[in-house]
């Protein structure tokens, strides 16, 4: 069979195109199918960008829906929903893209090739990894980068894009490639596709790209963190990285309007806020300390101890067992009622309470465990229905 032919490579602005079907292959599973064509504007997927979308139009009007385009041994076969008798060899066809997801594709990619090429001029990192995914893309590089390094990279990257240079595409003879510096993830056999953007990036790719870098609109760095000796960064362009814009707009507005503060102060407004839920949280735990103290002191001995006490954290309630336990050798636990239940710790000084929690677990649906002397987890009951069992079962 005939390779096809990848109109996508010389204009990625191409939407439409007529063609002719080589083969197509049913898919029993789906009902639909795959189907190969002589000339295709769909890109496959491939070097971490996501493959094209959109229809095959057959001659009687019949609209096939592309989900997802692959290549193999130079056949770029494209699945689609159905596969009806008339998509036979030699059938004419026309293919249209989704515009909207191939264009967000363009902005993504060339933007990343944009910020690896600043980054690799400016601490001479290596993009070791690229994925184009659907909230943002995805960037490892071979170098640890610090914060400010990535802020000075990122405005480097914008300029290029303000500056709106033109993204241009070339096919080196092999003369002119040995002679190129140029970045490339792997070796290539054959014709060498170059993706050149002045001041920015000399690199090897297949993919689509947008014209010129304004095309792009912005490059936003949305989080980086430590990542196999290097970071991973999340990356947003073009329409992305507007909308990231918009939706980060939204909260600070909600966050602003929840502490009465304006958009600029929102952060001096959070401060306080968890200046003063500290303040509160060490006055709770003084007065449950207060209050534990005071349920321990009413125990005999031997006394059994089950105490319901509402809204404890997993923390309060271990800390409730572990005093009660002080003050008695009988079986103590602390239960706080919860959403989804109770939450209990369940203590005994000198004794092993593994297998009473065990049985707990499996008549209330619960899960927990622990050391012999302490156990703490939760279980699907009310903590009446917690305390009676563990009474019957003392």
């Amino acid at each position: 069979m005939q390779r096809t032919e990848r109109y996508f490579e010389n204009d990625a602005f191409r939407k439409t195109a007529a063609g002719v079907i080589l083969a197509a292959e049913a898919d029993a599973k789906t009902g639909g199918g795959r189907i190969a064509l002589d000339g295709t504007v769909f890109y496959p997927e491939g070097g971490g960008q996501p493959a094209d979308r959109g229809t095959l139009t057959l001659a009687d009007g019949t609209v096939l829906h592309v989900t997802d385009v692959h290549e193999t041994n130079g056949i770029i076969w494209h699945t689609v929903d159905a596969l009806p008798e008339t998509t036979q060899p030699g059938a004419a066809v026309t293919g249209t893209i989704d515009w909207e997801w191939r264009f967000d594709k363009m902005q993504q990619h060339t933007g990343e090739h944009i910020l690896s090429g600043i980054l690799h001029q400016m601490f001479g990192a290596e993009n070791v990894g690229f994925h184009i995914g659907s909230d943002a893309v995805r960037m490892d590089t071979s170098v640890p980068i610090s914060a400010e390094g990535l802020r000075e990279a990122e405005l480097a990257a914008n300029r290029i894009i303000w500056e709106n240079v033109p993204v241009l595409i070339t096919y080196p003879t092999p003369e002119e490639l040995a002679a190129l510096t140029y970045r490339s993830k792997k070796e290539i056999a054959g014709q060498v596709r170059i993706v050149t953007i002045p001041g920015a990036d000399v690199c090897a790719c297949c993919g689509t790209h947008t014209a010129a870098t304004g095309q792009v609109g912005q490059i936003k760095i949305l989080t980086s963190e430590n990542y196999k000796g290097g970071v991973r960064l999340s990356v947003v362009c073009g329409g992305r990285a507007l909308r990231e814009a918009q939706a980060m707009r939204s909260r600070q507005a909600d966050i602003g309007a929840l502490l009465s503060a304006k958009a600029d102060q929102t952060a001096v407004a959070v401060h306080r806020v968890y200046d003063e839920y500290t303040a509160l949280k060490f006055a709770h735990f003084g007065l449950c300390s207060q209050l534990f103290d005071t349920l321990a002191a009413q125990l005999g001995p031997d006394e059994t101890a089950i105490r319901t006490v509402p809204g404890l954290d997993p923390d309060g309630l271990h800390r409730l067992a572990a005093r009660l336990s002080e003050a008695t050798t009988g079986l103590c636990a602390a239960l706080t009622p919860s959403e989804k239940g109770t939450g209990y710790c369940i203590a005994r000084s000198g004794g092993d309470v593994r297998a009473l929690t065990k049985a707990l677990n499996a008549a209330l649906n619960g899960r927990g465990g622990g050391k012999p002397g302490i156990c703490q987890g939760s279980c699907a009951a009310t903590p009446e229905q917690v305390e009676e069992f563990l009474k019957k079962n003392l």
